[in-house]
């Protein structure tokens, strides 16, 4: 049977990240059905694929073998995508491990004829990093089950909104003289996403991969000092001063790349520890058995570059991850059911219709600001990131469209339903959980009432101080901000902005 025709699904665990959210379309227009493996599936539903008759989603964690188990069920094969070095495992080795057990049996269980695996380049040996020991550990544990795996070994990947090519973009823009560590030197070969895609999708019909370790990588092998200067190149930079000096630890670079550019210091000190060692590839077999032209590093960065000017950023290293719980938020909730919520609610009316009240509203944040008080708001991003928070740089995906997952700044979307409502929740270094919501109502005349209300749960004493502080400034931020949205929509302000209500309450005892 044509393995493309093949009726049983293909399951795509990690389909909200940054990989897998790019390799389902293209499982499904090369005819293959796709089984998308997702924590939160309201995080697929804004995708221009969501609603394509191939595609099936399933909830459920990787680290719930239940849930696995369920998800491999009918599939013939699968993709395991899935990496947990992120804040919230404070042992990411011990957290893959676990999950690639689960996958093994799980795989087993459901008879599937592969699975592939996209692991990490580097040579086993005691200077191996920690993070790409993991990824080696995560093949073998995989491969030690009865079902054949396919390991495709990658070094650095980029493509726009990749978190490689995040921390190559903002350390080569914002610093024309930079003092980095010795792994300035070290040998790459990096290869572009669309690359990566095209080996992943190959192997579903190249039998010789099957139960196969391959190194794929680009048609050039360079340093990290000739990548930073190549990006500068195409980026129309001058000429980037580079002095590595070797009292740089990775440690003190993973905090380096924290303050300088988006990506949290969880995130960058693996990645940091993993540059200073070579990844190169030593097995070009995949290059015969699934032919393509590669883009050497150049090229790549290129249409990166292109892609981000035209915003047309397809995934971002921050889609994985995790929407916080905002139940508590609601303010339907029983009076009896939990914590208190401090909330502070604010209402202006505007003589525009929905949409055009709307428009503002879904363009909040990233280079748009947040209409009103941009200094605090950027002081409040470097105060987060000074303590290991997110911090405003993570920006937006997209300057207009929201989906549900998507971050934005400091922030994460749980709801979107334009032109109606929009819920963010904080993801910033708060003393409790936060919430900022907007909600549209349309009223005779042509006229909508917009509804702002923010809300905190304060966690301890530290909580209660935090709201404490910060209460005295929402009468000017908040005051400001919707009469700035009103602006930014060119309406005329009809009522308020005025104070709805400041107050606190009790929320839901729910937690997850």
């Amino acid at each position: 049977m044509n393995a493309a025709r093949d009726p049983r699904p293909v399951l795509v665990t990690g389909a909200t990240g940054y990989v897998g959210g790019r390799l389902v379309p293209r499982l499904l227009a090369a005819g293959h059905r796709v089984r998308a493996l997702a924590r939160d599936p309201r995080k697929l539903s804004g995708r221009a694929w969501s609603g394509h008759p191939g595609l099936e989603v399933a909830r459920g964690d990787v680290l719930d073998p239940a849930a696995l188990a369920a998800a491999c069920r009918g599939c013939r094969a699968a993709y395991w995508l899935v990496h947990s070095m992120n804040p919230r495992h404070d042992d990411f080795a011990d957290a893959d491990r676990r999950a690639a057990e689960g996958m093994a049996h799980a795989a087993a269980a459901a008879g599937l004829e592969r699975v592939v695996y996209l692991g990490g380049l580097g040579e086993e040996g005691p200077d191996l990093s920690p993070h790409l020991r993991s990824r080696a550990e995560v093949a073998r544990v995989l491969a030690a089950g009865p079902v054949p795996v396919t390991t495709l070994r990658a070094g650095m990947i980029l493509g726009s909104g990749s978190a490689s090519f995040e921390i190559l973009r903002y350390l080569v823009d914002r610093l024309p003289a930079m003092v980095t560590p010795r792994w300035v030197d070290t040998p790459c070969q990096p290869i572009a996403i669309r690359d990566v895609l095209g080996y992943l999708v190959g192997c579903l019909d190249a039998p010789q991969t099957l139960g196969q370790t391959l190194d794929v990588g680009g048609p050039e092998v360079l340093t990290y000092r000739r990548l930073m200067a190549v990006y500068a190149e195409e980026a129309g930079l001058r000429r980037r001063w580079i002095v590595p000096v070797p009292v740089l630890s990775p440690r003190l670079s993973s905090y380096w790349i924290h303050l300088v550019t988006p990506v949290p210091a969880a995130i960058a000190r693996p990645l940091a520890e993993g540059l200073r060692n070579p990844v190169v590839t030593h097995d070009d077999r995949i290059r015969t058995w699934i032919p393509q032209d590669l883009l050497d590093p150049r090229h790549a960065v290129r249409l990166a570059l292109e892609r981000q000017r035209h915003d047309a950023t397809e995934t971002h290293w921050t889609d994985a991850g995790r929407v916080p719980p905002a139940e508590w938020s609601d303010p339907d909730d029983p009076a009896w059911a939990g914590g208190t919520v401090r909330e502070d609610v604010r209402r202006v009316v505007v003589a525009a219709d929905l949409e055009r009240a709307w428009a503002p509203i879904a363009r909040i944040g990233g280079h748009t600001g947040w209409y009103h008080a941009n200094g605090l708001w950027a002081l409040r991003g470097r105060l987060d990131r000074w303590v290991g928070g997110v911090g405003l740089r993570r920006g937006r995906r997209h300057p207009v469209d929201l989906h549900v997952g998507d971050a934005l700044d400091f922030w994460r979307v749980d709801v979107v339903d334009a032109p109606r409502r929009l819920r963010l929740v904080a993801e910033m270094r708060v003393p409790g959980r936060a919430t900022l919501e907007f909600r549209l109502r349309a009223l005779d005349g042509g006229r909508t009432e917009i509804v702002q209300a923010a809300r905190f749960e304060p966690r301890g004493l530290a909580g209660l101080a935090y709201w404490a502080a910060v209460a005295p400034m929402h009468h000017d931020v908040f005051q400001g901000m919707l009469r700035g949205i009103a602006k930014a929509a060119r309406a005329r302000v009809v009522e308020g902005p005025s104070l709805v209500r400041a107050a606190h309450r009790r929320a839901t005892a729910a937690r997850r």
